[in-house]
């Protein structure tokens, strides 16, 4: 590693799925990459010559501070940021604790901008730079139990558009990707955070199966990450990238429901799939 002309991608989010397959994409182009997750030991089998791996929790500023400096050190620039981390909250909004849902937005939106902040300068300063953010078809169409994710996403979206206009005067460009259902531990992680709606201290006891299912969603017949990371890199480096990508199952569905369907009648679908179209005597 070097800081010679070949350009430099910084990743977030690399232990895994679609990080890792970013990672991978990225440096057969001839990128440099700078691959990042909260502990080291998760991505030490992709250092490479092309490679280098670094600490960097999203959620923390100064680890965000310090992880910048060290790319910005070893390649003296960064031509690419994306911003994958991220995760999946599911769980009814009236019963997810308060301080689950702040790290649903501390880790998919702030953390998103806390970076994004963190490496614009540089891009200024150099006079152009591509902000790739990975976001969710999810962020469009909301689901029951999808709530603090979905609205994360939605944030997401909306902040990815004003970052869009507002950094253009300085030759930065900024992309939203949309995925639709992708092969990844998403659906693993979030199975683990629903346990607790099996209990009969739960009001949604009755609804527990299809919070389950809810959680593993993203993983019915989903889309192999290193498909979608191709699809999405060939689009995103084109010399004038599109502002919306979106590449995954669902990702056509999703929003033609949303777009075309009234609320009562999509509310009537949404409540059948996920059991909750009848009345309940829970007390």
């Amino acid at each position: 590693m070097g800081k010679d002309k070949k350009p430099v991608v910084l990743i977030s989010g690399c232990s895994s799925g679609i990080g890792r397959a970013f990672s991978s994409e990225f440096s057969k182009r001839n990128f440099h990459v700078a691959a990042t997750a909260r502990k080291i030991d998760s991505i030490r089998d992709i250092k490479s010559d092309k490679t280098g791996i670094y600490i960097l929790d999203v959620t923390d500023e100064k680890s965000i501070k310090s992880c910048v400096k060290k790319v910005i050190k070893d390649f003296g620039r960064i031509d690419v940021l994306v911003n994958n981390a991220g995760y999946g909250l599911i769980g009814p909004a009236a019963e997810i604790p308060l301080d689950d849902i702040r790290n649903q937005y501390e880790t998919n939106l702030f953390g998103l901008i806390a970076l994004s902040q963190a490496v614009i300068p540089h891009m200024q300063n150099q006079g152009s730079g591509r902000i790739i953010n990975i976001s969710s078809v999810s962020g469009v169409l909301t689901t029951p139990f999808g709530g603090a994710y979905c609205s994360s996403k939605a944030a997401v979206n909306s902040i990815s558009d004003a970052m869009r206009m507002e950094l253009a005067p300085f030759n930065i460009q900024v992309v939203t990707v949309q995925p639709g259902a992708i092969k990844s531990n998403f659906g693993n992680r979030a199975s683990g955070t629903v346990k607790k709606y099996h209990r009969p201290g739960s009001k949604y006891l009755f609804a527990a199966g299809y919070i389950d299912m809810r959680a593993m969603d993203s993983q019915n017949n989903p889309t192999d990450a290193e498909v979608f990371v191709s699809a999405v890199v060939k689009k995103i480096l084109k010399k004038n990238p599109p502002a919306l990508v979106r590449v995954g199952r669902l990702t056509v569905k999703l929003p033609l429901l949303k777009w075309l369907l009234p609320y009562s009648l999509l509310d009537r679908i949404l409540k059948k799939r996920y059991g909750l179209d009848k009345s309940t005597d829970v007390k």
